[in-house]
C-alpha cells in the first residue's frame, strides 16, 4: 500500500468531464489500497478569468487582495472534486492550502513555502479520508492568504509529499512525461523513462515548461521521488530521482530552449574591477534576472560588457542603465531583442569530453552563429538569432542521437 501525493493541473480538471475522469482515476487507486493526497490547480482558464476581473477594477490591484481573489480558483476545483469522489463512495475532504498546513513567507503573488504542518493531513489519512488540497496557496505567519505564483500547485504537491514522506509525488498534466525536447519543434523527440534532478532542474531553468522550477528544487532538496504522467492516457511517465551518473550515461539527455531572450551591450566601459557591480546592481535591485554575461577587453583601458535578460525586462533594464551609462562614460548602449537561447543538458558531461566541440561543429555546419555562451558542469547554453531556433534544436537533437536514446 503506497502513500502517494497526486497533483492534477488545470487542463486535467478543465471541465466537468475531466473532473469526472480524474475522480475515476483516484477512486481506482483508493480501491486498490493506495493512500492518496490530491492537489488540484484551478480549472484551465480560471486564473486568467479572475485576473481579467481584477484588471477591470484596477490597473494595478493590491497584491494582497489579488491573492484573495486568485485563490478562489482552486477552491472551486477541490470542492467539485470532493463531490465527485463522494458520488463514487470515496471519503474525501476539500481543504484550502492553509487548512492543509501550508505556511509561507509574506510575499504576495510569489510566496515561498516555509513549512508544512501536516498533522491534519496525517489524521485524515488515518481515517481513510482522501484530502483534496488547493494548490498554489498557503498562509503566512501574519495570517494573510498568499499565493505561490504560476505553477505553484506543483510546489504545493512536492512540499506535502516531503512533509508526509510519501512514496512518490505524481504530477499529472497534459503530457505523458518529460521529452528530450519539445515535440512541437522536433517531432522525433523521445519520452524519457527517467531523468536526474540535476538534469530536470537545468531543463526547467532553461525553458522546459513541464514542471515549475521551484517544485524541482524542493523535490531535490528533500529527495522526493517525482513522476510526470498524463491524466489523459495511461503510462509510466517519467521518473525524476537521484542517480549516481554512470560512466556510460548519455552525453546529452535533452535540448531545451527559450525564445524570449534579449541582450544589452555597454560599449566602451572602463576596464576596471568594479565595473560589473556598477552595471548589474541596479538591475538586480529591480528584481530582473540576468542570464549570460560576457566581458570583452577592447584595449586602451576599455571593454565591452554584454548580458542577457528576459525580453519583457529589456525596456526596464535599458532605463535603469541610462544613469550608469553617463556615470561610466560609456560610448553607447546597444540592445538586441531578437535572441533565443538553446541549451544541451546531460549528467554524462561530468565524465565525458567533446560535447562543446560537437555542439559548435553542428551549429557551424548549419551556418548558425553563436553570440553568447554559458556553461555549467552538466549544460552548455548559447544565444542565437531567434530565426535559427528550430533549426538549432533539430540539428542538436539529431547530432546527439536523442531520438534513439543512444
Amino acid at each position: 500500500m503506497a502513500l502517494l501525493v497526486q497533483k492534477y493541473g488545470g487542463t486535467s480538471v478543465g471541465s466537468f468531464e475531466r473532473i469526472e475522469a480524474v475522480a475515476d482515476k483516484i477512486a481506482r487507486a483508493v480501491r486498490r489500497g493506495d493512500r492518496l493526497v490530491v492537489v488540484l490547480s484551478a480549472m484551465a482558464g480560471e486564473t486568467n478569468r479572475l485576473l481579467g476581473l481584477a484588471k477591470q477594477v484596477s490597473a494595478e490591484p493590491a497584491s494582497r487582495e489579488l491573492d484573495m481573489l486568485l485563490a478562489t480558483g482552486e477552491q472551486i476545483s477541490i470542492s467539485l472534486m470532493a463531490m465527485a469522489l463522494h458520488k463514487r463512495g470515496i471519503a474525501a475532504q476539500a481543504m484550502l492550502g492553509d487548512q492543509a498546513g501550508v505556511v509561507t513567507d509574506g510575499r504576495h503573488s510569489r510566496a515561498r513555502i516555509q513549512t508544512v504542518e501536516a498533522e491534519r493531513l496525517i489524521d485524515l489519512l488515518a481515517q481513510g479520508i482522501v484530502p483534496v488540497v488547493a494548490g498554489f496557496q498557503g498562509r503566512c505567519d501574519a495570517g494573510a492568504l498568499t499565493t505561490l505564483g504560476r505553477g505553484g500547485s506543483d510546489t504545493t504537491a512536492v512540499a506535502l509529499a516531503a512533509a508526509l514522506q510519501a512514496d512518490e509525488c505524481q504530477i499529472y498534466t497534459d503530457v505523458d512525461g518529460v521529452y528530450t525536447t519539445d515535440p512541437r519543434v522536433e517531432p522525433r523527440a523521445r519520452k524519457m523513462d527517467s531523468i536526474t534532478f540535476e538534469e530536470m532542474l537545468e531543463l526547467s531553468s532553461l525553458g522546459a515548461k513541464v514542471l515549475q522550477i521551484r517544485s524541482v528544487e524542493y523535490a531535490g532538496r528533500y529527495n522526493v521521488p517525482l513522476r510526470v504522467l498524463s491524466s489523459f492516457q495511461d503510462g509510466s511517465g517519467t521518473l525524476i530521482t537521484y542517480e549516481d551518473p554512470a560512466m556510460d550515461a548519455p552525453l546529452v539527455s535533452g535540448v531545451a530552449f527559450r525564445r524570449d531572450e534579449a541582450s544589452l551591450t555597454l560599449v566602451g566601459v572602463p576596464d576596471e574591477a568594479n565595473v560589473a557591480a556598477q552595471i548589474l546592481t541596479p538591475i538586480s535591485d529591480a528584481g530582473i534576472d540576468v542570464d549570460m554575461i560576457v566581458h570583452t577587453t577592447t584595449g586602451a583601458g576599455k571593454a565591452d560588457f554584454t548580458f542577457t535578460v528576459s525580453r519583457q525586462d529589456l525596456a526596464q533594464a535599458s532605463a535603469l542603465l541610462a544613469p550608469v551609462v553617463k556615470t561610466l562614460g560609456v560610448n553607447s548602449l546597444r540592445t538586441n531583442e531578437d535572441l533565443c537561447k538553446v541549451s544541451v543538458v546531460g549528467v554524462g558531461m561530468k565524465n565525458h569530453t567533446g560535447v562543446a566541440s560537437r555542439m559548435f561543429q553542428t551549429l557551424g555546419q548549419e551556418g548558425i552563429s553563436v553570440q553568447l555562451i554559458s556553461t555549467s558542469e552538466i549544460k552548455i547554453s548559447v544565444a542565437l538569432d531567434e530565426k535559427y531556433l528550430e533549426l538549432a534544436v533539430r540539428s542538436l537533437h539529431n547530432a546527439f542521437d536523442l531520438a534513439k536514446g543512444e
